[in-house]
């Protein structure tokens, strides 16, 4: 079983997941970050650190939001490795509120 970022994440990107992860498994996107499945060893450490509750473990990722565990996958494959915490967007915490950002997600 592996984790994946979900739709919360989307234009947040925060990277407080990213410093504790221990097998560098993130990848970033231009507003999104993903989990490479290959590279991730189910620790849970994440979890507790996403201010937005994006991650899930792979089997309880919820039902309108399963589309992101391929999408993880898919977007590992292209998109780099992140191994350090940055700064959010300036805007974050706005976007943290907003539902349905779905079609915001740029690759």
């Amino acid at each position: 079983m592996t984790y994946v970022v979900t739709e919360p994440c989307i234009k947040c990107k925060y990277t407080d997941c990213v410093d504790v992860c221990p097998v560098d498994c993130f990848r970033e996107g231009p507003n999104f970050l993903v989990i490479d499945p290959d590279e991730c060893i189910d620790c849970t450490l994440c979890v507790a650190e996403c201010p937005v509750e994006a991650i899930f473990a792979e089997d309880d990722v919820p039902e309108d939001q399963r589309a992101f565990t391929a999408l993880n996958a898919e977007l590992a494959k292209t998109w780099k490795p992140i191994i350090e915490r940055k700064e959010s967007p300036a805007d974050a915490d706005d976007w943290a509120k907003v539902q349905d950002k779905r079609g915001l997600l740029e690759r």
